[in-house]
């Protein structure tokens, strides 16, 4: 009997357990869920008779050895830091591999093995990255078929909170790893722009915000995210004058994380001495950047309370997620959006021609949402087409081939993933 394991259940994961719930039951296959939390398993399988639920210590290599073995299709949803654990024991065991997080260095050095045992790992394989390679991959290799070429490439993607749920002067909450928000452009930023390489440091990520424009998107705006320039000879465009990969969030938002950062308050590396410190004592460096315009956003996280900070806290980063956590949660009924735009300007027939690709989806509620919808599908429905023999290719790669990423999208848009070009 085929089957799919998938390590992690976290808030990601509960779309694409209702889909390869259906989708085992629909095929006769088997369906192993493992995570540290068994408990979190059976909350989101409402005990299915469909889906076996595990309680795994992804450290332990003998229990996740045993594991693996049983698979045929293994989904990681771990953290980005464990995902290497997976990967070589999929390797060792012959078993495909599926993630949504970046490819790292780590994965590239399996290439070879698993080209050597005819095994597939895709990873990116989520919104963004995945969604995004896909979409964009399918416009620029039909521009470039009419005889175009691409002039100009801006790719941006945001996991927003929907109108009628927003309610904070953040315009933000949390549909995701709150860790992530809280180390959110650490790295900084490249990209490519009128030919010239631009690089902005992250203390200068969110100093302006650059908003877009689209019809029916009002007061979204961009940061620059990561580094575009190592993705412009994965979407075979050197010859393109700008090519720029960024976030979206609320204009808002800018004013007060940016006052955030310039504090330190995001540090993550220096321990702190938490022992008789209050959230005012500890958010201190913040006053020099406390202005009019951020005030009560800052006030609306509990920056200024004469509280204590949690004990558990080790560095700053670890207090601002927790107040993140509690002020900016989802609360049962709110829904979360996620925003996708693809910007192109490209020659065609000695004309000048732009083109806008727009994705807009909303969740359900706080479980169901946006984000574990396009984060898990993609992934659930690689491991069906793999499964079905209807993607055959093997070895490591992101889905920027067609092989990938015509059949998903097709599958994407039954669930109503559709992006609108004008």
């Amino acid at each position: 009997m085929k089957t799919i394991v998938l390590i992690g259940a976290g808030k990601s994961a509960t779309v694409l357990i209702d889909y390869l719930i259906a989708e085992t039951e629909a095929n006769n296959w088997k369906f192993i869920i493992a995570d540290s939390n068994r408990e979190q398993i059976l909350l989101k399988t409402k005990n299915s008779g469909f889906a076996e639920a595990i309680q795994l210590d992804i450290t332990n290599e003998e229990q996740r050895g045993q594991l693996i073995q049983r698979a045929h299709v293994v989904i990681s949803m771990m953290p980005p830091a464990l995902h290497f654990l997976v990967a070589k024991d999929c390797v060792e065991y012959r078993k495909h591999l599926l993630t949504a997080s970046y490819l790292d260095d780590k994965i590239k050095s399996l290439k070879d093995e698993i080209s050597n045992r005819k095994l597939l790992f895709i990873c990116e394989m989520g919104l963004d990255p995945g969604i995004d390679h896909m979409s964009a991959m399918k416009i620029i290799n039909e521009i470039k078929a009419a005889g175009g070429q691409i002039r100009s490439f801006k790719s941006h993607c945001g996991g927003l909170v929907a109108p009628e749920s927003d309610n904070n002067p953040w315009h933000y909450k949390i549909s995701w790893n709150p860790r992530n928000i809280v180390m959110a452009g650490q790295s900084g930023a490249v990209y490519k722009e009128d030919n010239v390489t631009k690089t902005i440091s992250y203390q200068n990520l969110f100093d302006c915000s650059n908003e877009i424009v689209y019809d029916g998107l009002k007061h979204l705006a961009f940061y620059p995210n990561r580094d575009s320039l190592g993705y412009i000879p994965t979407y075979k465009l050197p010859d393109t004058a700008t090519f720029l990969r960024t976030t979206l969030r609320h204009v808002d938002f800018f004013k007060g994380w940016n006052a955030i950062v310039h504090a330190g308050l995001t540090n993550d590396v220096d321990e702190i001495d938490v022992n008789g410190l209050t959230f005012s004592a500890w958010s201190k460096p913040v006053l020099p950047f406390v202005q009019e315009e951020n005030r009560s956003m800052l006030e609306f996280l509990g920056l200024f309370s004469e509280s204590p900070v949690p004990a558990s806290a080790k560095t700053s980063a670890d207090i601002l997620q927790y107040l993140l956590e509690i002020k900016l949660k989802m609360e049962p009924a709110d829904k979360d959006m996620i925003v996708m735009l693809h910007e192109f300007e490209y020659e065609l027939g000695g004309q000048s021609k732009t083109l806008q690709s727009c994705l807009v989806v909303r969740g359900e509620d706080s479980l169901r949402t946006a984000m574990a919808k396009t984060v898990g599908l993609p992934l659930g429905i690689a491991a069906k087409l793999i499964l079905n023999g209807k993607i055959t290719l093997r070895g490591l790669h992101i889905p920027t081939v067609k092989e990938i990423y015509l059949p998903v999208l097709e599958e994407l848009e039954k669930s109503g993933i559709v992006f609108v070009e004008n």
